[in-house]
């Protein structure tokens, strides 16, 4: 057992005096200091006015038992443990004070194994109740500084959030300033990128969990944010997303986000002529227990000769972001227009 150091401060509610004086005098060769109360009210109104490491608590007593008193000491505002003292034949009343809170029990006779039995069990409830304060404050000192990181990496995902903002921001200036329209919608692309991964920071910021984000409410604010980027104008084709309520990393957020807005950047370019409008469906739909499929799909002429329309960096960017993912998207060749689909594990 841990070494205790320091006086034990002890107060022992008994009203056998004889007892008590022998108990008094045996533990204070111990390191003990003792307070003895001749009955349970007396011990109560000690017990609030000073404070002590530990009590012990005599079972038949005048007026009130200890039964009757046990309830009481352990409504007080931070009480010691308790130790009960009953008789040799009283086991049914030990069980119910240990049930009742008391740390301990000892049976009381007036040998010296008495004294060395209590002292044992005063020492050990003394040790465990230090020992569960000492926890205690070592959760709390965990709990603190988990909070503080979590407030310094919900401070990250913001400034970072603002940053690609800003950056986005400028791309807009930019493409202000550029006549050219291949340039112009090198930086749409480029932007739109940027938001995907911005977008998910932002989440992060406002959400109670740093490790995951709920990727149908993701969707939906990309899209938003999409919207008014890529197809801002009349005529412009209608995002639509049908997502199931559903979380990933965030890792597989980026990596998701980024693919849908290479895939709906794609349709918006090639899947309908300019002010023809249609539709571009982004589904998120759960399959099976641990895997999830992303599906964007428009009505438009179709891929033609099987490969998707572009410069091919968004292709390498798709392959790279879904092969993070342990993935690929496939185009499925049955449909109308285009259908990606890309399953991933959850």
């Amino acid at each position: 057992m841990t070494a205790i150091s320091g006086a034990i401060r002890l107060l022992y509610i008994d009203d056998d005096r004889g007892l008590s004086r022998l108990v008094e005098k045996e533990l204070s060769r111990h390191g003990f200091a003792v307070t003895c109360a001749p009955d349970g009210d007396a011990g109560l109104a000690l017990l609030a006015a000073h404070e002590y490491d530990v009590c012990a608590l005599d079972h038949y007593m005048p007026s009130r038992d200890g039964l009757d008193v046990l309830p009481d000491i352990l409504t007080l505002n931070a009480p010691p443990p308790v130790v009960y003292v009953t008789g040799a034949q009283e086991g049914r009343i030990a069980v119910a004070a240990l049930r009742a809170g008391a740390a301990d029990y000892v049976i009381k006779d007036v040998s010296e194994d008495f004294t060395s039995l209590l002292r044992s069990a005063l020492e050990d409830a003394v040790l465990r109740r230090r020992l569960q304060r000492e926890n205690e404050i070592a959760q709390e000192e965990v709990r603190l500084a988990r909070d503080r990181a979590e407030a310094m990496l919900r401070e990250v995902n913001h400034r970072v959030g603002n940053s690609l903002q800003l950056v986005s921001s400028f791309m807009s200036l930019q493409m202000r300033q550029i006549t050219d329209e291949g340039a112009r919608e090198a930086l749409r692309e480029c932007q739109a990128r940027i938001e995907a991964v911005a977008h998910v920071h932002r989440r992060l910021y406002t959400s109670g969990d740093m490790s995951r984000v709920a990727m149908d409410e993701y969707l939906e604010g990309l899209m938003h944010e999409l919207s008014k980027s890529v197809g801002p104008g009349e005529g412009s084709p209608r995002l639509v997303v049908d997502a199931a309520p559903m979380w990933v990393t965030t890792d597989q957020a980026v990596s998701l986000g980024v693919v849908v807005a290479e895939l709906v950047t794609n349709a918006v370019k090639y899947a309908y002529l300019p002010g023809q409008g249609g539709e571009i469906r982004i589904k998120l739909q759960p399959e099976g227990e641990h895997r999830a499929i992303l599906t964007v799909e428009d009505d438009g002429p179709g891929l033609g000769d099987g490969a998707p329309k572009g410069t091919g960096l968004g292709g390498k960017i798709i392959s790279a972001m879904a092969s993070g993912l342990r993935s690929a998207v496939e185009f499925d060749a049955a449909h109308k227009g285009v259908r990606a689909r890309l399953a991933f594990d959850l």
